[in-house]
């Protein structure tokens, strides 16, 4: 029998595993660069928070979402039935000092 996708666990890559081609490239594209400099503005947020605040529709703004966890820009944290997004600074910061500043500054 499955575990239910409430209950799963949210996988995040360690610190260790970050790889600094795919944390540019997932960066790159404007709408996840938009969320990573929103987050850093903001601290955390939800999905539908920063949908609305960017104009994106909630299904877009989940994949753009997934792709940033994925890369370890992001961390999800389950709050209820929502889920908080923030960014690893501290873990992008160990393993590529000056790079998070260079992103949420550099334009």
């Amino acid at each position: 029998m499955s575990t239910p996708a409430s209950v799963r666990e949210i996988r995040h890559p360690a610190t260790s595993e970050l790889d600094l081609a795919t944390v540019l490239r997932t960066t790159g594209d404007p709408l996840r660069l938009a969320i990573v400099r929103l987050l850093d503005g903001e601290g955390q947020l939800t999905c539908g928070e920063i949908s609305e605040r960017i104009g994106l529709p909630t299904s877009t703004c989940s994949y753009h979402l997934r792709l940033l966890r994925e890369a370890g820009v992001t961390r999800s944290t389950p709050a209820g039935t929502e889920r908080r997004i923030t960014l690893r600074a501290a873990d992008l910061e160990a393993r590529f000092p000056g790079l998070l500043a260079v992103l949420v500054r550099g334009a």
